[in-house]
């Protein structure tokens, strides 16, 4: 199984991506998400926000009747409105990045995306803030926060360690 890599600059679709990854594989097997990937970026018109913020019923029907993915409706719901507020965040803030970076610390963003962004919960959150290279606590430190054990976020984190990243 591929380990997720942090993306440099990225685009309204890849924030969305990578959030609703995070969103989809909560509570469930990274692995079984992986394996259906290519199924979500299909059905979700490869998370490109405008598409995907304009979805209605009959598009939720569309992808909770496609086999290709793992059909939760609450998550498929929250991943249309997340677009709509990546979208209106990218409006309001002079770009979505900008929002982003908006924040005195890691803290006050996280609460931030947690009470505007649909089931995006503390480890979602690090996951989403990670790959889309923002800055994050370091990851032995953040850890003893959040009940249980992660460890494919342990081996994401060695990972982009490995490859350079400095965090």
């Amino acid at each position: 199984m591929a380990v997720p890599e942090r993306i440099e600059n990225p685009s309204l679709a890849d924030y969305l991506a990578v959030m609703s990854r995070a969103i989809f594989q909560a509570g469930l097997s990274w692995k079984l998400i992986e394996s259906r990937w290519d199924g979500y970026l299909r059905l979700f018109d490869g998370f490109d926000p405008a598409l995907v913020a304009r979805y209605g019923e009959g598009d939720v029907e569309r992808i909770l009747a496609d086999g290709a993915v793992v059909r939760t409706r609450k998550k498929i719901d929250a991943t249309i409105e997340n677009a709509k507020t990546i979208l209106a965040l990218d409006r309001e803030r002079g770009g979505f990045r900008t929002y982003l970076r908006s924040f005195a610390g890691y803290a006050p963003l996280v609460a931030d995306l947690r009470a505007r962004f649909k089931f995006l919960g503390e480890l979602s959150a690090y996951y989403f803030l990670f790959r889309t290279g923002e800055p994050v606590p370091r990851f032995e430190d953040w850890e003893t926060t959040i009940p249980g054990d992660h460890p494919r976020m342990r081996e994401m984190i060695a990972h982009a360690r490995e490859s350079g990243w400095t965090g």
